[in-house]
């Protein structure tokens, strides 16, 4: 009997030393901060151009909403720019050449007068010192002479008013009425371009959560994306240990999959401890309190490998234990 309990006892150190062994990782999980691409304007949903599962580039049309409406919208505010741009330029020309040439042609009519009007007064001046004629016919010809340079002062201005166009007030009346419909215009082409959507950055459609016909209320998503940048590592700590994670600090994901160790960056460390979450816990941690700790892919390119929900180990950084007391 004596070498079965020897047996007995050699595996009960063995189980007990198996038991105590200290672990060499934290256990984690990849997580996905989605990106939700939603319309500021609700419609109905008339374009559904990706599929669940599809990788799209920068750029690439995602949905498009009915924007009939809209684009009825943008039609009118560039029919009511053009007409306020035509009344200004209308204003700042003058009046037309047809108009012009008419006052012009008054304009030479009243210097003829004039100049007959001149001589005639000259004439009877000369009359007057041969006391041909009397002093009062001298005058009415002085008073039609100055009468007809009048005419052509006042001809003068009407054609200058003419060329200038209209008035100053006027023509900023018509510039403010140029402004105000650009900026209807641009808000109408922005309602009818809202309705459209693409993708921000290169990302994987990770769902469509309508389909094409359905009423999309305004704000309400229509696709979900995941861009590679946005998947991150999630694991946590003791509470023993947290104290020497800082942001900043390089560790180490073990996963399936993967033969050589993945180099993460941790970028953020929770303030507040949790107790282990249900993903992770086994019957030895379930009731720890831990933090959560995050970290990314030290090269943004192995982003790409990660799955959302898919568990890893992170082993720590240099100098940090896994946990305290086993050191």
């Amino acid at each position: 009997m004596r070498p079965l309990v020897s047996f007995v006892f050699s595996l009960s150190v063995l189980l007990l030393a198996a038991c105590s062994e200290s672990p060499d990782s934290w256990q984690g999980y990849v997580e996905g901060e989605y990106v939700h691409v939603a319309a500021p304007i609700g419609g109905r949903l008339q374009t559904l151009s990706v599929e669940r599962g599809q990788t799209v580039a920068a750029g690439a049309p995602l949905f498009t909403l009915e924007r009939s409406f809209e684009a009825a919208g943008v039609a009118e505010a560039e029919d009511n720019l053009r007409r306020a741009e035509n009344e200004l330029a209308n204003l700042s020309k003058g009046k037309r050449p047809s108009e012009i040439a008419e006052i012009e042609a008054r304009l030479r009519k009243a210097r003829a007068s004039m100049i007959l009007a001149e001589a005639e007064y000259k004439r009877r001046e000369r009359l007057l010192d041969e006391k041909t004629i009397s002093e009062e016919e001298r005058d009415r010809s002085l008073t039609e002479y100055r009468t007809a340079r009048q005419q052509v002062a006042q001809i003068r201005a009407q054609l200058d008013t003419a060329r200038l166009g209209a008035r100053e007030d006027e023509v900023k009346a018509a510039e403010a009425n140029v402004s105000a419909a650009r900026a209807k215009l641009e808000q109408a082409r922005w309602n009818f371009d809202q309705k459209a959507q693409d993708a921000p950055e290169e990302s994987l459609v990770f769902d469509t959560i309508r389909e094409e016909g359905e009423w999309v209320p305004a704000g309400n998503p229509v696709v979900s994306l995941l861009p590679p940048e946005n998947r991150i590592v999630r694991f946590f700590v003791p509470e023993t240990v947290v104290s020497r994670l800082k942001p900043g600090m390089d560790a180490s994901v073990r996963m399936d999959g993967r033969d050589e160790l993945l180099p993460v960056r941790i970028s953020y460390v929770a303030p507040e401890a949790e107790y282990t979450p249900p993903v992770i816990y086994s019957s030895s941690t379930r009731y720890k309190l831990v933090f959560m700790v995050e970290a990314r892919p030290v090269d943004p390119r192995d982003a790409a490998g990660l799955k959302p929900g898919q568990p890893l180990d992170v082993l720590p950084p240099q100098g940090v234990p896994v946990e305290v007391g086993h050191e």
